[in-house]
């Protein structure tokens, strides 16, 4: 009997070990994600991984992102950080580099497309987050830029933000000098919008 006891109670505390391990959120992404010119803790994964760190069950958000970080880069490091990380979530904020240098529009996404499949390979959800380019760029590779995301959101069955910085891009108090990126009291404003489509995942 008090053998039994004994297992019971140490089976259970391998039980509650293993609950408490927090899942994790991965975040793969270029300078928007990579807070930028500002202080780390102001970033929105920063911001986000406090907000993660007080639910219950907790999570962690793990910010792999890069700042001039393509999706063919990313494509390539994505392998190792699904190996290392094991997350149940991955978060994919890419293209703003693929658009500013001008590369053709499918390969960018072909790769969207793989890394797509690589998480479900590693029975990882995936929230994708679109960007958009300045006006100067013209309207029909803004336009087909703006359709990958929307395209492969329907194809393939995962969760969309059209556009990470909706209702902050074109405010100029929110955003840096160089027009790109938001400045640090912005960044709240970012996770708000990227929270709306990410909580329903965590769940």
């Amino acid at each position: 009997m008090r053998r039994c006891l004994w297992l019971l109670v140490f089976l259970c505390g391998i039980g509650g070990a293993q609950a408490a391990v927090p899942k994790t959120v991965l975040v793969l992404g270029d300078s928007l994600s990579a807070a930028h010119n500002i202080p780390v803790e102001s970033g929105w994964v920063h911001l986000l991984d406090v907000r993660l760190s007080n639910m219950v069950p907790k999570w962690t958000a793990v910010n792999a992102s890069i700042s001039g970080e393509t999706s063919l880069s990313a494509r390539h490091r994505l392998p190792a950080l699904l190996r290392e990380y094991h997350p149940a979530v991955l978060v994919i904020e890419l293209g703003a580099n693929d658009g500013l240098r001008g590369l053709p529009l499918p390969a960018l996404r072909d790769n969207l497309a793989a890394m797509v499949e690589l998480a479900r390979q590693h029975k990882a959800k995936v929230l994708l987050l679109g960007i958009e380019l300045p006006v100067n760029y013209g309207p029909q590779y803004r336009d087909g830029l703006r359709a990958i995301y929307a395209d492969l959101a329907r194809d393939r069955h995962i969760a969309l933000v059209p556009f990470l910085l909706d209702g902050i891009a074109l405010d100029p108090a929110l955003m840096q000098d160089d027009g790109l990126h938001p400045v640090a009291s912005a960044e709240p404003r970012v996770l708000d919008n990227v929270w709306k489509q990410l909580q329903p995942l965590l769940h």
